[in-house]
């Protein structure tokens, strides 16, 4: 995995050795790591610090990794979740599974394992940006039609290229994130395609000439971002 994902991930584990170890090894992948002990410190941190990613141990005090996880689940179905579990009976994996789990992991849980299940998890986030709108609005009557996948002006279609509209749709996929080059590389071409980052600014180009100006802003040795 990359360095330094621009996402925030919470780790609930009772034992401190373990939670610790967790702890130094995430803070390598993410950009913020929080930790807690318990299932009701967890829910706490996760109202105030609205992480992306949470890995939670089944067996915590004062809620469990299920009942917190169902508590977070009655009005939020999009933050990607982890279980780490030593059950592996059917009734237990019924009712995880209704819980919208990324993954579930039996413990003990080795380097790798965790690493094939962080990098689907960071591949959802990039890719599958769950979100309740129908319509994201731009400025100058711009808007972006989530539904059919079109850029609108007034109402109309701005006519767009398969490439363009991919891009698109992965820049408003989250608000003020930036999206590194090899990020909108493997996410808008084809493993088997060559680009350059000549390649990238020219349909950036071609973007920025159907929206409005300076919606769509570089930052410089790291990627692109759009502003709405």
């Amino acid at each position: 995995m990359e360095s330094s994902y621009p996402y925030k991930l919470l780790l609930v584990e009772d034992e401190k050795a373990i939670r610790e170890n967790y702890v130094t090894y995430l803070k390598m992948l993410f950009s913020e790591v929080f930790e807690a002990e318990d299932g009701e410190k967890a829910y706490e941190i996760y109202k105030s610090k609205k992480p992306d990613i949470l890995i939670i141990d089944i067996n915590i005090p004062k809620l469990n990794g299920l009942e917190l996880l169902e508590k977070i689940r009655e009005n939020d179905h999009t933050t990607k979740a982890i279980i780490l579990t030593a059950y592996t009976d059917k009734s237990f994996l019924l009712k995880a599974t209704s819980l919208k789990l990324t993954k579930y992991l039996v413990k003990p849980v080795n380097r790798k394992e965790l690493n094939e299940t962080l990098e689907l998890t960071v591949n959802e986030l990039l890719k599958y940006n769950i979100t309740t709108l129908k319509r994201i609005e731009l400025v100058d009557n711009y808007s972006w039609d989530l539904e059919i996948k079109e850029l609108m002006k007034h109402n109309t279609i701005v006519n767009l290229t398969n490439k363009e509209k991919v891009l698109l749709e992965l820049l408003l996929s989250h608000k003020n994130r930036v999206f590194t080059y090899d990020e909108i590389y493997n996410y808008v071409w084809d493993f088997d395609e060559d680009i350059t980052l000549n390649g990238l600014k020219n349909i950036i180009k071609r973007i920025r000439k159907k929206l409005p100006d300076n919606i769509i802003q570089n930052i410089f040795n790291e990627g692109y971002k759009i502003n709405y």
